[in-house]
């Protein structure tokens, strides 16, 4: 998609069609509402229906199009059927946002084989599988974005786990690789990599004071961010004024990643 900076309209997505993973909460809902305001269509992408069905009725009070697809992006039937609903309702899509992911918090040896499955499926397949899936409908819109949500998880041990930081670095990678691979149709591919940030998946580690207390000791901002501060970021590499950018990851993390003593 290539747009000149001199273009109107290089500020917003009118017209635009997003598909947004892990939208019900979190930096999810935060991108899928920065991506509605601005004028896109957001496909919203969320395994429980009544939690998303809520969040959908929310943005329609407020006179913003969005739509409810509820699937389960760990499994491979759930991945499949938002692909093939995508691919039967929007001949084009402009906007995919990489989002959904989870954590199980343990040391490397107690990792059932089972619980690596299941965050290697919800953080990288999904990923991977909707990149490649929707990548005909992003040429047929002449070119788009896709966004990865990583974390400095996958840039640096932040005590997540193993299993959380490889499938983070791993989505820093695909992202590279895409952006080159794929920018002669028209589409680019970057990534963003935020901190801690205050979403359900944080709350639990943030609710122990002293650990809150080393997050915010090691953070030269002195705070944790919020889903807002994530969104927007994510918004500026969809809009038509970044056209120019692809494979980059930018850190939305008060500054975490570059402190060091």
């Amino acid at each position: 998609m290539h747009t000149s900076s001199s273009q109107p309209g290089r500020w917003n997505l009118t017209g635009q069609v997003a598909l947004v993973t892990g939208a019900s909460k979190g930096i999810g809902a935060a991108v899928a509402t920065e991506l509605l305001t601005l004028g896109a269509t957001v496909l919203a992408v969320a395994r429980t229906a009544s939690d998303l069905e809520q969040q959908v009725a929310q943005w329609h009070q407020q006179g913003l199009n969005a739509h409810a697809l509820p699937a389960d992006m760990s499994t491979p039937a759930g991945r499949a059927h938002l692909l093939a609903t995508v691919g039967q309702q929007w001949p084009q899509l402009h906007i995919l946002v990489n989002n959904v992911g989870t954590n199980i918090r343990k040391p490397t040896v107690e990792y059932s084989e089972e619980e690596y499955r299941y965050l290697l499926a919800t953080n990288l397949d999904s990923a991977w599988e909707l990149s490649r899936g929707v990548q005909p409908l992003l040429v047929a819109a002449g070119g788009g974005s896709i966004v990865n949500i990583s974390s400095v998880a996958g840039l640096a041990h932040v005590r997540t786990g193993a299993v959380y930081g490889m499938t983070k670095a791993a989505l820093i990678q695909l992202t590279r690789n895409l952006a080159v691979e794929w920018a002669g149709l028209g589409i680019r591919v970057n990534c963003v990599a935020p901190w801690y940030i205050k979403t359900p998946l944080a709350a639990g580690v943030l609710g122990n004071e002293a650990y809150l207390n080393e997050v915010l000791s090691r953070t030269p901002m002195r705070r944790v961010g919020e889903p807002e501060e994530v969104s927007a970021a994510v918004a500026f590499l969809c809009l038509p004024a970044a056209a120019y950018i692809t494979g980059q990851t930018i850190s939305v993390d008060g500054g975490f990643s570059v402190n060091s003593f």
